[in-house]
């Protein structure tokens, strides 16, 4: 059994329209449209993200903001990051930096679990703010010893004076207590 010319003229005649509606779509051309930092594809599965959290300050609090990395960044580079001060897009986010201006380099040693920040200043003399940035910043750094970053143990030294150790939680820093004994006291005899 043949097809009739006109079923045939009607099936090409939409899927002419078919194939133009789909090759046009009506949308105009437009140049290079400026959107902020391109878009970073999916990591690997298995393999953790290599990218470095700095912590600034937004309008709400602390703030974490997440750079690229080709691989895992120390507290000490992420600290001098962090000193750099926000890029562009991170300032069309209203983040800021309000760590003040130190008079000489920061350094930090990473050992497993806890990092030591070297101040060129008294230590003492930092915001609650100031030092939450770095004491959240080198915590969430590539620290040796596995610890999850609310678990990393963090000490400001400048001047000979010692804060710390602080560990940070929910994007600020906190004193780190020990842990006490959970026993019960002896009942009376």
């Amino acid at each position: 059994m043949s097809t009739p010319n006109s079923v045939r003229a009607r099936r090409a005649a939409l899927g002419g329209l078919l194939i133009g509606a789909l090759a046009g779509c009506g949308i105009a051309p437009t140049g290079v449209i400026d959107a902020g930092e391109p878009a970073h594809g999916l990591k690997a599965p298995g393999k953790p993200a290599p990218d470095v959290q700095l912590y600034f300050l937004g309008p709400t609090g602390l703030r974490p903001a997440s750079r690229p990395a080709t691989a895992p960044v120390g507290p000490e580079e992420a600290i001098n990051l962090l000193l750099a001060g926000p890029n562009d897009a991170e300032r069309q986010r209203g983040l800021s930096n309000v760590l003040p201006l130190l008079p000489g380099p920061v350094t930090a040693e990473a050992r497993d679990g806890a990092v030591t920040v070297h101040l060129p200043t008294n230590a003492k003399r930092l915001d609650t703010p100031s030092m939450s940035q770095l004491v959240c910043t080198a915590a969430n750094a590539s620290v040796p010893g596995g610890r999850r970053p609310s678990d990393v143990q963090v000490t400001l030294v400048g001047d000979n004076i010692r804060v710390g150790p602080m560990v940070c939680g929910g994007g600020n820093a906190f004193p780190f207590i020990q842990p006490g004994s959970t026993s019960a006291p002896a009942p009376p005899g």
